[in-house]
């Protein structure tokens, strides 16, 4: 994982505050959408208007999760990016649920310098873990190239994750598929 400057970078993780979860949620679909019409283009059905690649259920389940610790990406002052995270600090696990940077501010090694930020929040977690659609070149690079992250696994139609039941795995398509990640923290190295 290469250092490319970007513990220069002024970042800090804010805890997310109730009167921000609005915008917090309208960023988080506005990210995910530009990464889906960057990849299949303005016209494709994920993309139109009214429809979210992301959906606000989703995002919501993620911030009301048990276990859930959300926080904005926070440079020079402004918000230009999320973190949700589920947090099992006795199993010592981890999982990052979500992730986004702002489309206005990719590719300035913000998404880095929060990822390393959030291992730096919880130095009790040995095991992460993550999931992304299989067609977000962009996130298989960040994570495995950047953050360290190793693919574990390859859910579809034929082998899909613990929460499809196996008679919803016939309604599988390719926009369904998803890498799992996991990375594991040598805790000798801190």
């Amino acid at each position: 994982m290469s250092d490319n400057n970007d513990n220069k970078l002024d970042i800090s993780l804010a805890p997310l505050k109730g009167n921000d979860r609005e915008q917090f949620i309208t960023d988080n679909q506005w990210a995910f959408k530009y990464g889906a019409q960057i990849e299949f283009g303005v016209r494709d059905d994920r993309t139109e208007e009214g429809s979210e690649v992301i959906s606000r259920s989703t995002i919501e389940r993620c911030l009301d999760g048990e276990n859930a610790e959300a926080y904005r990406i926070v440079q020079d002052g402004k918000y230009v990016g999320g973190v949700v995270l589920s947090i099992d600090k006795e199993a010592g696990k981890g999982e990052l649920e979500l992730l986004f940077v702002s489309p206005d501010v990719h590719s300035q090694g913000i998404g880095q310098a929060a990822w390393i930020a959030v291992e730096v929040l919880h130095p009790e977690i040995s095991v992460w873990e993550t999931i992304t659609p299989y067609f977000e070149k962009r996130n298989i690079h960040f994570y495995v190239n950047r953050c360290g992250f190793q693919i574990v696994e390859f859910w579809n139609k034929h082998h899909h994750g613990p929460a499809v039941p196996e008679e919803e795995s016939e309604n599988w398509s390719e926009d369904d598929e998803m890498f799992v990640f996991r990375k594991f923290i040598d805790s000798s190295s801190r």
